[in-house]
């Protein structure tokens, strides 16, 4: 099993602007920045000590391609991504680490808020729905069995955006026009499902389902535009399941970190910081991630 890329030193090369869980963020320039994924992985908000080899790269390649497919059906889509070619400033020594692990993009104002899209009930929103029959404290009609499509089609359920370390928070869409103002909370709303149709549709006629799937926006200030931004459609922002297995009534199994989650779970490590995985759970996460994408784009 190759090394994981955990942690990136650019030797001077570009300014840091920020760290997250995954992705490094660099400036290029004023309008311009360089986002690299590396392979660390996270679960319930915790950073695994150790990475999942190639992670980094199949997520920027799998990014790439879900904004192809993206704007191809939704002509109007305007998304921040500008090129998988490495600036000028990083030494050739670098590159080879670099290359299709990072793109550059367009700089915006990045919303607080993640779109989340929920196609089928699964997750926290079975847990909420079981409890109070509602989902981010929208009202869902009675008698739904987990894993079941929503009868009404997808819906959108925001979360709040937290630092790294805290836990994201699930909101009612009243609470995401509070926090981002019209007209953007419309826009978001609207395209975040428009998205997630589109992308289901995509991945059912390759075997996938897409269960639900996370997106965040910026603003172009010059345009007042809302941007797609940041990772769409990989394994760590969206729950995909086969299509052959799939049966309503329970859990399914699933191309994406579920199985890490699982482990964590059944090792009492759920939450827990400074956890390693084993060689074996980052082997088998990564063939997950790899075998959902293979299925979704062909592996190009």
């Amino acid at each position: 099993m190759s090394q994981a890329l955990t942690t990136l030193d650019l030797q001077g090369a570009l300014p840091l602007v920020a760290r997250g869980k995954v992705r490094d963020l660099y400036e290029v320039d004023e309008k311009t920045l360089l986002f690299v994924a590396t392979d660390r992985i996270s679960a319930y908000d915790v950073i695994m000590e150790n990475g999942v080899p190639g992670k980094g790269v199949l997520l920027t390649l799998c990014t790439q391609t879900w904004f192809k497919i993206l704007s191809e059906a939704i002509p109007s889509l305007r998304t921040h991504f500008l090129t998988l070619d490495l600036p000028s400033q990083i030494p050739e020594s670098l590159r080879p680490t670099l290359q299709n692990r990072s793109m550059q993009v367009r700089k915006l104002r990045i919303l607080p808020i993640e779109a989340i899209v929920r196609g089928y009930i699964t997750g926290s929103a079975w847990k909420e729905y079981q409890k109070s029959g509602t989902v981010h404290g929208i009202p869902i009609p009675a008698g739904l069995k987990e894993s079941e499509a929503f009868p009404n089609g997808p819906i959108y359920t925001p979360s709040t955006k937290a630092e790294q370390g805290e836990h994201d928070e699930n909101i009612h869409p009243d609470q995401a026009t509070a926090i981002v103002g019209e007209p953007y909370a419309s826009a978001i709303a609207t395209l975040a499902v428009q998205l997630y149709k589109a992308a289901h549709a995509y991945a059912l006629e390759r075997g996938v389902i897409i269960a639900d799937t996370k997106f965040e926006f910026g603003v172009d200030e010059a345009t007042n535009e809302v941007v797609l931004a940041d990772e769409v459609l990989t394994p760590d922002s969206s729950r995909f399941w086969p299509k052959d297995s799939y049966e309503v009534g329970r859990g399914q199994s699933s191309f994406d970190k579920q199985y890490l989650r699982d482990w964590l779970v059944r090792e009492g490590l759920k939450g827990k910081n400074g956890v390693k995985m084993s060689e074996d759970v980052a082997q088998k996460t990564a063939e997950k991630y790899t075998e959902a994408w293979e299925k979704i784009t062909g592996g190009n």
